[in-house]
């Protein structure tokens, strides 16, 4: 009988083996990752597999994010980690990375050197507190990466931040971003010929100055030109995409013929128009200005496209704020930073790819958007004023003394306003049936040259109705260019900046890569009250529950072995 039941369990034991060895021979030749999560976390999109696949070469990750930090920055440390394995997996280990602490050093010289070296890169640091367990610490952490691929590296800040949001929510956001933010340092270190872009220039549109941070930020992921028009032909050639910045004088007719072929053919345009002029020099010096319409010329163009953009001013309670001297005559100076309603912050619709996740934009002097019947064309608002807002019609007096009074919460009753508008679609042109030249055989003679077609191809633009948006401050005394989106009276950094980016991204992205912003996950955090109120008994709970099921698991293995060997 012993020996009966020894033979069976030998037998049984080499079956498993047989089995076991044949399971991992097959896996060896398939792959395959069961995710169980609701919102599929550990499942990347078809885009990022393809750009994995197709690396051929390691792409090495320096991650500062090693360390005693609060939890919160712990979980990004997980999380991050976890995005690194599962992206090594289909990369086919063409991923390698390693988490380093910037602040191990015990001599903090050296820790001064390697923070300007991680600050002249790109990385940005984050001062924290920590007031858990009764103790107050404070520290500067640098949640982010250096990704280097081919002898070219990138920065990757791996922590989004938002502003009024709580640092959880702004967790949850950094965590949402890790899969579309390294593919995207990917993708532009693997690309071989990077696109060409252009802002265009001959209308009086923002210089070389007003644009140089969002210049530096482009030109990481394409070639950046300024190309003037001057009625030539082939003035756009080569080039992908193209951003009017806050022209304010005319286009001419042919420009305008240029610029219509340009998107019937497959090009991308990022409108960034000011319908009114409006001059800060005339309200430092006077205290105030007239909002007066420009004549751009522009109007049945982007009417034709599905939009106008309106002679019109918003103001907003929610809005940046200006330094004003707020001191009686003959007293000395007193500077105070008072609500600017005239620079509304512009709230994301956190719905779309381009500005999921984003913080709100600083605008300054914007205009409102109407979308107009286009057959074929699909609107979307990517950018709106908050529920506390007034539309004042041109022509509009702005003076300073809006700073000096507190806004009346009853007069600001308009509901959202649109500021940006996505259109996608096969675009007519604003020129069918039309002779734009004096002389009709001139018009013929012209169109037949540039091969002028009617109907455009499925295209994308982007309109905003304020270039602000796009231009950075300038220190006057240096010339020196202040990051796009930094506000240098409050300190505070708005999602300008992002927010251009994922604009011209979307553009001019052929991958689907900007799709995976749309992913949602949802964090699972502890109640902090709760744990700290129940901390004891949790603790007691873990220590103990533990050993008293291994004890009352032997007893009732003694005594069903008893049972069984007594029979």
């Amino acid at each position: 009988m012993i020996k009966r039941n020894k033979k069976r369990d030998l037998l049984s034991l080499g079956l498993a083996i047989v089995i076991m060895i044949m399971l991992n021979y097959v896996g060896s030749f398939m792959f395959h990752r069961f995710d169980l999560t609701s919102e599929k976390r550990f499942t990347l999109a078809d885009a990022t597999k393809n750009l994995l696949g197709k690396l051929n070469d390691v792409v090495y990750v320096k991650v500062y994010l090693e360390g005693d930090f609060p939890a919160g920055f712990k979980m990004l440390r997980n999380e991050t980690k976890e995005m690194l394995d599962e992206f090594r997996t289909y990369s086919n280990d063409n991923i390698e990375y390693e988490f380093i602490n910037p602040s191990a050093n015990p001599d903090k010289k050296q820790n001064e050197e390697i923070y300007k070296q991680l600050y002249k890169k790109g990385l940005r640091p984050r001062p924290i507190e920590d007031n858990s367990e009764n103790k107050k610490t404070e520290q500067v952490l640098w949640p982010g990466a250096i990704v280097s691929y081919k002898g070219h590296e990138i920065a990757w800040n791996l922590l989004k931040t938002q502003v009024g949001k709580s640092s959880e929510s702004q967790l949850n956001l950094s965590i949402q971003s890790l899969e579309y933010e390294f593919a995207s340092c990917i993708r532009n270190l693997s690309v071989v010929m990077q696109p060409q872009i252009a802002f265009i220039q001959g209308h009086d549109e923002l210089d070389t100055t007003q644009v140089k941070d969002l210049t530096a930020a482009l030109q990481e992921f394409y070639i950046v030109k300024r190309i003037t028009l001057n009625e030539q032909l082939d003035a756009l050639d080569g080039i992908k995409a193209i951003i009017i910045a806050q022209p304010d004088s005319s286009f001419s007719e042919k420009d305008k013929l240029i610029l219509d072929q340009f998107i019937m053919k497959g090009g991308k345009v990022l409108w960034a128009i000011d319908p009114l002029y409006t001059s800060w020099d005339s309200i430092r010096k006077n205290g105030e200005t007239m909002g007066v319409p420009y004549d751009l010329n522009l109007d049945n163009m982007l009417f034709k496209y599905g939009v106008r953009i309106n002679q019109n001013l918003v103001i907003d309670l929610k809005c940046s704020s200006i330094p004003i001297n707020v001191a009686m005559r003959g007293e000395p100076p007193n500077i105070i930073l008072r609500p600017w309603i005239f620079s509304p912050l512009a709230t994301p619709v956190n719905t779309h790819p381009i500005t999921k996740n984003l913080d709100v934009v600083k605008s300054d002097f914007c205009s409102t958007i109407d979308t107009i019947s286009a057959s074929g064309i699909k609107k979307s608002i990517i950018l709106q004023s908050s529920k506390e807002c007034k539309t004042l019609i041109a022509p509009v007096r702005v003076s300073i003394g809006f700073a000096h009074q507190d806004p009346k919460v009853e007069f600001f009753t308009d509901p959202p306003q649109t500021l940006a508008v996505l259109l996608e679609g096969k675009f007519k042109s604003v020129f069918e049936n039309r002779v734009f030249l004096a002389d009709p055989k001139l018009d013929a003679e012209f169109k037949k040259e540039m091969k002028y077609t009617p109907t455009g191809v499925d295209n994308k633009m982007i309109v905003i109705s304020d270039g602000d948006i796009l231009k950075n401050d300038v220190q006057a005394s240096t010339g020196k260019a202040y990051p796009l989106g930094y506000d240098k009276y409050s300190n505070q950094m708005y999602g300008n900046r992002n927010f251009v980016l994922n604009c011209m991204n979307y553009l001019c992205d052929d991958s689907g890569l900007i799709s995976v912003r749309n992913r949602e996950l949802t964090l699972r955090l502890l109640d902090k009250k709760k744990v700290q109120a129940e901390r004891v008994k949790w603790q007691l709970v873990n220590t103990f529950v533990p050993l008293l099921l291994i004890i009352a698991f032997g007893i009732f293995q003694n005594y069903w072995r008893k049972r069984k060997y007594s029979q």
